[in-house]
């Protein structure tokens, strides 16, 4: 894990520099192709309408896979068969402390649905939707490093 993001510093932090880490499974959708796929932040959540790679928040005793899983079904409508942990990320948002936990997802069954009304978008280098979440650039980012890829990536 790298160093904590901290995502609009110049707001205050709800909770307080006591408040809990909340531990989130991320899944980056990759097709063969190389290209990724983004969702939008759902209506009525914290920074609706930014774009970022889908999942959710881990229940109790519940593993970064299992979550993951379950996420995707819930959201997504899919189900995914591969799931690797790549990185994870410790993002400080004004409205709480994440601990992300990106892994890459290259398998998967069913079609997708947008079952919270988010949208979607297949993407790659640079994105072309905006805004793009704080939490989800670092990673952009080390995709152009392992691409190979010069540039904005957002």
């Amino acid at each position: 894990m790298t160093q904590t993001l901290f995502a609009h510093p110049e707001r205050p932090r709800e909770g307080g520099p006591d408040r809990p880490v909340v531990d989130v499974a991320v899944g980056i959708l990759i097709r063969a192709d190389g290209i990724f796929l983004l969702t939008s932040r759902p209506p009525g959540k914290a920074y609706e309408g930014y774009w970022e790679f889908p999942g959710g928040k881990l229940e109790v005793g519940e593993s970064v896979q299992d979550a993951l899983r379950r996420e995707l079904r819930e959201e997504l409508g899919i189900h995914i068969e591969t799931a690797q942990l790549w990185r994870v990320e410790l993002v400080d948002y004004p409205h709480a402390l994440v601990r992300l936990n990106f892994c890459k997802v290259s398998a998967w069954r069913g079609e997708l649905q947008m079952r919270e009304g988010q949208a979607c978008s297949w993407q790659q280098l640079p994105v072309t939707v905006s805004p793009v979440l704080p939490g989800t650039i670092p990673v952009l980012k080390m995709f152009a490093v392992e691409r190979g890829f010069s540039g904005a990536t957002h």
